[in-house]
Order: structure tokens, then sequence, then C-alpha cells
């Protein structure tokens, strides 16, 4: 038998799905039913992130068996993690911010990325280097809709996926901004949920959350990273 093909990095994570999951994994063993519920709850893109011992396995195991997601790796705060979560099956990127030197790496990787930013600054400093899209973060404690809202006049080449903080209640905000791509959060994804197993009520989280935003930004969206 032989292993399916790898799909093409995604172009534009923003594109993917109005919510993109944030996850963090203690046990390896989880990534693959996690992933299949995100995903036939229509949350395609899946941000695993760097903060346990498990997580390059996890992404191993997702972009092996379950080649409909589109698995990337977030926390990324080091070039050397951005190549091991590339090495390792990673479609996309995510940083909660930016150097010099990450950014390099992020770009070198040949897939797309989202540099994090929370000031207007550091907005134009990665639209100076052709950089378009970003993670905005923490989005609630760093000004939240209304900090958005403002950059969209000056700044309204830059788009955003705001993270943290973010929950179903406050989500369709966030969407309805003209700058914003796409929301991350983890509420689909409950740590009690995760540890039961109980993959049919992540499914139905997930199902719920791809309903928040309007059909242009569902999975299959054109657009670029970079």
């Amino acid at each position: 038998m032989t292993s399916p093909l790898p799909s093409p990095p995604a172009a534009s994570v923003l594109h993917l799905a109005p919510v993109l999951p944030v996850v963090v994994l203690a046990d390896a063993a989880d990534a693959v039913p996690l992933a299949r519920a995100l995903v036939a709850g229509g949350l395609p893109a899946i941000e695993v992130t760097l903060r346990t011992p498990a997580a390059l396995e996890a992404v191993r195991a997702i972009a092996g068996e379950v080649p409909e997601a589109v698995v990337g790796v977030g926390t990324v705060v080091t070039p050397e993690q951005a190549e091991a979560g590339t090495a390792a099956g990673a479609r996309f990127l995510v940083s909660p911010g930016w150097t010099e030197a990450l950014l390099a790496a992020m770009r070198g990787s040949g897939v797309p990325f989202l540099p994090g930013v929370s000031t207007a600054s550091e907005v134009v400093a990665l639209l100076e280097r052709g950089v378009r899209e970003m993670k905005f973060f923490p989005a609630q404690a760093a000004g939240g809709t209304a900090y958005l809202r403002s950059l969209a006049g000056p700044l309204p080449q830059a788009r955003f996926c705001p993270t943290g903080g973010i929950g179903p209640e406050t989500a369709p905000e966030y969407l309805s901004l003209p700058n914003v791509g796409c929301v991350g959060g983890s509420w689909m994804v409950p740590a009690e949920a995760v540890a039961a197993g109980d993959w049919g009520r992540i499914e139905e989280l997930a199902r719920a959350a791809a309903g928040l935003g309007p059909a242009g930004r569902l999975r299959g969206a054109g657009g670029t990273c970079r």
C-alpha cells in the first residue's frame, strides 16, 4: 500500500477557515483523533503549539495520517523551531512575535507563516519587508477589535489572525473586520474533552466555530501569505 502524496503548502493560513484551532497536546497519541474531529467539524487548519515535548511527534502523526488536515506549528520563537516544525511536516508556521533572524528562518522555510505583532510599528516593519499577513497577539490584551479597526485605515494592506483571549462570543466581531482573515482560539479543543477522548464533542464545537465566519472566508479561497 502506497502512502498518499504530501499535500502542497497552503497559499494562505488566513483563508482556510474562519477559526484556526490552537492546540496544546501533552500526548501525541491524541493528535490523530483530534485532527480528524476538527476536520470533520469543518476546521482543516490546525496549529499545534510547541509548548510540550509531544508537539513535534503530534505534527508528524497528523501530517502522516490525516492528509485532509493542514497542520502547522505555533509558538515558534527560534529559527531552530521553524526548521524542526517544517521537518516534522508542518505546512505553516505561527509565532507570537518576530525578530530579523526568526523572520528569515520562517521566510526560508518554504511554507506560509504568520509572524506575531501587537503594535503599529511592528506592522509597518513587516510591511516594509514584504509581509502582509500577521498574527495579532495577544489580541484582547493588546486592544482587541477597537485596535484592529484603527489599523485598517492607515494600514489597509495588512491582514491579521487575532489570537489570545478570543472565544465564540467575541470571534464574530473580529471576523466582521475588513483586515481580519481568521481568528485563533482554543475553545473548540477544551482540555477536559481531549483528556477524555471526547472527539464527538470536539467535532461539534468545531462545527459551530466553522459557522462563525462569512462564506467567503471558508476553505478554498485564494490568497498569499508572503
